[in-house]
């Protein structure tokens, strides 16, 4: 079988695809055929040598990925050969919550997703709906549980509030999808003009154009009488933006700490002191989240937005390509042996 390796980090010459016997599964490990990969921006982290948690040498890369039991073991109980599945992100982390020994992520510390098989113990995996295709099921993991755990967590939403959405990345796109499938109503900030009707064709209620007006948070209050949560992905740049944009007793869910030269979010304390917003931090979610989300994608029949699809032997170029592109959706890499979607 074919599959990549992370043989080094610092940069994308170290991703390298290596052909290697076809595992068997232990006694409580399934084997799946991956129909799909596809990329977060913690992969991108991880190639570069820039992710806090160090990477397993050798490690197959991307936590992200959906395919069919070929395989199991003799004391699997979860799942049957011919199951579609996907993997937690947090493998071991199944309930409650987290701690030092549940941190193992796959394609980080564990081998991931970017392999013609991957084998996964039975409790790292989760039933996909039938309605999605490979394509659109290998994009949950990691964004969509990230998206639906912002909006479902500690403070949960209620119909007609207000969410905001920043970007057009996977977290953003599954926030609005997810906020509107819940009954809310959403504001998306994009710094691209010629993006608003695909945005407002997903559900947006308005759409700011942050180009076109750098200082969004006033007019966003304006327009809906503050936020009642903001999916935070922009980091630094935008931050100050949702504080202003936030209700008096707003939630501001941080996702993205850093911008890309390493700057850190500051807190505006004059600014600030004028709130009662609750700040808090979110970092993916367990298998129970991911189950949660699942059941609620297949009850709406919820359709994951894809940007590009990249043939597998071309996942050098698929990482190149979320790197520099302003994407729509999710970037996919094919299975080794692609299958009509």
């Amino acid at each position: 079988m074919l599959r990549y390796r992370l043989e080094g980090s610092g940069g994308i010459e170290h991703l390298v695809m290596r052909e290697e016997e076809q595992p068997a599964p232990k006694p409580d490990e399934i084997v799946v055929r991956i129909r799909a990969t596809s990329l977060n921006r913690r992969d991108t982290m991880i190639v570069n040598g820039t992710y806090p948690l160090t990477p397993r040498k050798g490690v197959v890369p991307l936590s992200d990925g959906s395919g069919e039991i070929v395989a199991i073991g003799d004391a699997v109980a979860r799942f049957a050969i011919g199951d579609r599945v996907t993997g937690s992100y947090f493998a071991r982390w199944i309930e409650g919550q987290i701690n030092a020994q549940l941190i193992d992520q796959l394609g980080c510390t564990l081998d991931g997703m970017l392999s013609e098989y991957a084998v996964l113990d039975e409790q790292w995996a989760a039933k996909l709906p039938d309605h999605l295709s490979w394509h659109e099921a290998a994009t949950l993991s990691c964004a969509g549980v990230t998206a639906w755990n912002a909006l479902t967590g500690a403070k949960p939403l209620r119909p007609g509030q207000w969410v905001l959405v920043i970007g057009t990345g996977g977290v953003s796109l599954f926030a609005l999808q997810f906020a509107k499938m819940l009954g809310c109503r959403v504001v998306a900030v994009t710094s691209r003009a010629e993006k608003e009707e695909r945005l407002r064709a997903l559900g947006a209620d308005h759409v700011v154009i942050s180009s076109e007006t750098p200082k969004w948070g006033a007019l966003v209050r304006e327009l809906t009488g503050g936020i009642d949560l903001v999916v935070e992905t922009g980091g630094p740049a935008s931050f100050e933006q949702s504080l202003t944009a936030s209700t008096l007793y707003g939630h501001i869910v941080l996702l993205t700490l850093q911008d890309s030269k390493g700057g850190s979010i500051q807190l505006p304390a004059a600014l600030y002191q004028r709130s009662l917003a609750t700040i808090s931090r979110l970092f993916v979610g367990n298998r129970t989240n991911l189950e949660a989300m699942l059941r609620a994608v297949g009850t709406h029949r919820l359709s994951p937005v894809v940007d590009k699809v990249f043939p597998f032997t071309e996942a050098r170029e698929a990482y190149r390509y979320f790197e520099q592109s302003d994407l729509f959706g999710k970037v996919i890499i094919d299975g080794a042996v692609p299958t009509e979607q």
